[in-house]
């Protein structure tokens, strides 16, 4: 006669209070009005007044009638700039994604042991992370000049401390056992990584490195606003020409290409992965 675990009452199980459906509703009641409230704080505190964003939309009708009629004059001028734009993102993204190999590998914990290698590593693409494109944009372009290299600089470690951060913790979550067994038969370091790490993080290396260069078109547009070559300087200037419809121009063509290339990079990840 076989034994049958019996099921606890509530009394004696332990999870149960914690499962309760009432304890359920009350936490997410309590963190809904949290939220509510530093929603009203930070409201009160900033001067968000709704009355005020109302009549600011009533005025949209006086930016769409600048915008249009469109200016096809700047059509010319800004496929040249944005095929400038494009190549600033290719060379940033190309070169970050290759400098970031070996940087990844000393920022994860599981490859290098090193504590002073791995803190410094981690501390030096955290500083570069929190540091803004444009602010990379303004001291790079005030060191080389205004033009498309400060741009391609301050892209190039922006992108560098965003794919730092995904590829290490990426590989962080890899299976240790290939990488352990093959250090047990021979294998040395180089091997170990090419043979036990690439081949589990590369799908996910592939699509970062995607999701970067998209980020840097975008970027690139931005940066562009502050001298830094590519389509935005083109963008600024019109608008500070009061140009509106050549702006508005330039701005569809934005648009469309940054749809255009997320779509394409959109469908070589579904490939990849």
């Amino acid at each position: 006669m076989s034994n049958k675990m019996s099921k606890p009452t509530m009394n004696e199980d332990s999870y149960a209070p914690l499962l309760s459906p009432w304890r359920v509703k009350a936490k997410i009641s309590l963190i809904f009005f949290v939220i509510i409230f530093f929603l009203l704080f930070s409201s009160t505190q900033t001067g968000v007044d709704l009355g005020q964003l109302i009549w600011g939309l009533s005025n949209m009708t006086q930016i769409f009638d600048k915008l249009f009629p469109l200016n096809f004059d700047v059509l010319g001028p800004a496929f040249d700039r944005l095929f400038e734009t494009i190549h600033m993102a290719i060379i940033a993204s190309t070169f970050s994604t290759l400098i970031v190999i070996p940087v990844s590998l000393l920022a994860a914990h599981n490859i290098t042991t090193n504590w002073f290698i791995y803190n410094t590593t981690r501390l030096t693409m955290n500083v570069l992370r929190t540091i803004p494109d444009v602010v990379l944009a303004v001291i790079f372009v005030g060191i080389f000049g205004t033009g498309v290299f400060g741009g391609i600089v301050a892209l190039f470690i922006f992108s560098l401390g965003i794919l730092a951060k995904l590829i290490s913790e990426t590989i962080e979550s890899i299976d240790m056992q290939p990488v352990e067994a093959m250090r047990a038969s021979g294998a040395n370091t180089i091997q170990a990584i090419a043979y036990g790490v690439a081949p589990q993080v590369m799908p996910q290396f592939t699509s970062f490195s995607l999701y970067v260069f998209e980020i840097n078109i975008r970027a690139s547009v931005v940066i562009g606003l502050v001298g830094a070559g590519g389509i935005g300087q083109l963008l600024m200037n019109q608008f500070s020409f009061n140009n509106y419809g050549a702006v508005m121009t330039i701005i569809i063509v934005i648009f469309f290409v940054v749809i255009l290339i997320e779509y394409i990079s959109g469908k070589i990840r579904e490939a990849i992965l």
